[in-house]
């Protein structure tokens, strides 16, 4: 049963809104790079190319390249952080949110631990630290030298155990636009040249969450983070904080000076990738996604890349060589056709200059059982 609180009501549009603002989504934002990345706490990266579009979608002026000179210089890195995916974030970041998120990392390992009997799990890491540090190793290269040191053990399990114990992060020309380059990896620490930070209070975590997400539960900042027990952290917090609730009764936490813009203002059409935070980081995912379009972000085990209309899940689009091929759930206005044209224009005009794109609408996505 929902948790009931009081507090004003939030509806669907006006935490769509919120959301959108806080995600650099309603108008774009003349950030840079590096401040863009840290104020929405990295973004989900495990393909190379999402970072790049969710940045295009955000900034004014953005260029792809920037986004390559920051991974090149060491100034943004790709690690494994929240919900045990990879993001791109600030150095100063992946340095202090992978510990914050160590506990998790340590729980995830118990559904290797069949695979890993036998293993020393201290020694396991030290092993690899100085494998990595010697050069960067693939993931292949790491499970062949470990399973030398323990040749009954599961080979995935082991090097699953690596990037568990160890905080590593894929070197370029990994992650760099425009260029290819299998997945090599190292510690944070000798990448960057810094030893690894504390973890940040968790408190500092949550304002940051909310100031990207917001407003939010704590089911939905779990979510995020793919941690637990967060209850305590917003009740420390409460003082500091403005409480809603939402259609449904459920408590929600917001900064008392964050932007809460009025339902109807405005929200231009937006080209998402795969992985956006924006549909991945809420328990309840109602405020971007109507209902009737739940299940509608996947193709088996394949997400689609987004379109938002109006602020909502309104379809889904794909590059092809020649083509940008737009997929709506259902029937656009005239106008809204002609927004997302534009858009659509303006992203190929940002991240592919020069090149020659045919724009049009296809068939609706059908509905699939996810």
């Amino acid at each position: 049963m929902a948790k009931t609180s009081p507090g004003p009501v939030l509806g669907t549009r006006a935490l769509n809104r919120a959301t959108l603002d806080r995600q650099l989504l309603l108008r774009r934002s003349p950030r840079s790079v590096e401040e863009a990345v840290a104020h929405l706490v990295g973004l989900q990266a495990q393909n190379v190319k999402p970072p790049y579009y969710a940045l295009a979608a955000r900034l004014d002026g953005f260029d792809p390249e920037r986004l390559s000179r920051l991974m090149a210089d060491r100034e943004v890195v790709r690690i494994v952080t929240l919900r045990s995916t990879i993001h791109t974030h600030t150095a100063d970041d992946a340095r202090t949110l992978r510990p914050l998120v160590q506990p998790a990392r340590d729980r995830e390992l118990t559904a290797f631990r069949k695979g890993l009997t036998g293993v020393d799990l201290d020694r396991l890491a030290a092993l690899a630290r100085d494998l990595v540090e010697a050069e960067p190793r693939t993931m292949a290269e790491l499970r062949q030298a470990l399973l030398a040191e323990w040749p009954d053990a599961d080979p995935q399990s082991l090097a699953v155990a690596a990037r568990c114990k160890l905080p590593l992060v894929q070197v370029p020309p990994r992650g760099l636009w425009g260029r290819s380059g299998q997945v090599a990896l190292t510690t944070a620490e000798h990448w960057l040249g810094r030893p690894a930070a504390p973890a940040p209070a968790p408190d500092d975590t949550v304002l940051r969450y909310l100031a990207a997400f917001g407003p939010a539960s704590v089911r939905d900042m779990q979510t995020w983070a793919g941690l637990t027990r967060l209850r305590e952290v917003f009740e420390r917090l409460r003082p500091r904080l403005l409480a809603f609730r939402d259609e449904h009764g459920v408590e929600l936490f917001d900064l008392p000076d964050a932007p809460r813009p009025d339902p109807g203002t405005p929200a231009p059409p937006r080209f998402l990738p795969e992985y956006d935070n924006l549909l991945l980081s809420h328990a309840d995912r109602t405020r971007v996604v109507p209902p009737e379009h739940r299940g509608r972000l996947w193709q088996g085990n394949q997400p689609h890349r987004t379109l938002l209309v109006d602020g909502f899940l309104a379809g889904v689009w794909k590059p092809l060589d020649d083509a940008l091929v737009i997929e709506p759930f259902g029937p656009l206005s005239r106008a809204q056709r002609a927004a997302v044209l534009e858009e659509g224009e303006r992203m190929l005009a940002v991240l592919h200059p020069g090149t020659s794109y045919d724009i049009r609408f296809a068939t609706v996505v059908p509905r699939s059982g996810r």
